[in-house]
């Protein structure tokens, strides 16, 4: 993702939600994190409602009652304040690993697991960055906004902090909303 293109990014996303809408979707999500880097814009000008990523991911925090979660994703996501600002809505905290760790979560994502490599040893350096936060930051869970991260965090938990997998609230969101 060019980070430099985020009219063009919002131009492709709108032009692409135009023909879901075209070929009746009632609805419709971009289902990556980075992303919505920028949903808000892309939202206000969509024919049709989206469902998004983060506040569905909001949402579910919000029903486990958690207060203090790490996030996880891209160099993008993480330091990117569209996971902050409706967090903080709510009252919920986020915290982000130091940047040595988000330097290891960001390469070890583009440099393996986007390609299908998930490594014991990637594993088991994510779960030290948990543990560590855990330890220093009093974290009560772990947001996974990547959609590469739930495939080598599979477990719901880990030591006690929960695993929020944003691919599966969101799509439980979209079934929740096909249903309606």
């Amino acid at each position: 993702m060019d980070a430099n293109n985020l009219a063009g990014m919002a131009e492709y996303l709108l032009e692409e939600i135009g023909r879901l809408a075209q070929a009746g979707a009632t609805f419709g999500l971009i289902s990556a994190n980075t992303p919505h880097i920028v949903f808000d814009e892309v939202a206000s000008q969509s024919t049709i409602p989206l469902i998004s990523i983060v506040e569905a991911t909001c949402a579910a925090a919000k029903t486990r009652k958690l207060k203090r979660l790490a996030l996880f994703g891209t160099r993008y996501t993480m330091q990117a304040t569209f996971y902050p600002k409706v967090f903080s809505r709510v009252g919920i905290e986020l915290l982000l690993p130091d940047a040595k760790d988000q330097d290891y979560i960001h390469d070890k994502y583009f440099k393996e697991l986007v390609s299908g490599k998930f490594l014991p040893e990637t594993r088991a350096g994510l779960l030290a960055i948990v543990d560590r936060m855990k330890a220093n930051s009093q974290i009560d869970g772990v947001i996974l906004a990547g959609t590469e991260l739930p495939l080598i965090l599979r477990d719901s938990e880990y030591n006690g902090i929960p695993f929020l997998d944003t691919t599966e609230i969101h799509c439980e969101a979209a079934v929740t909303e096909m249903l309606s």
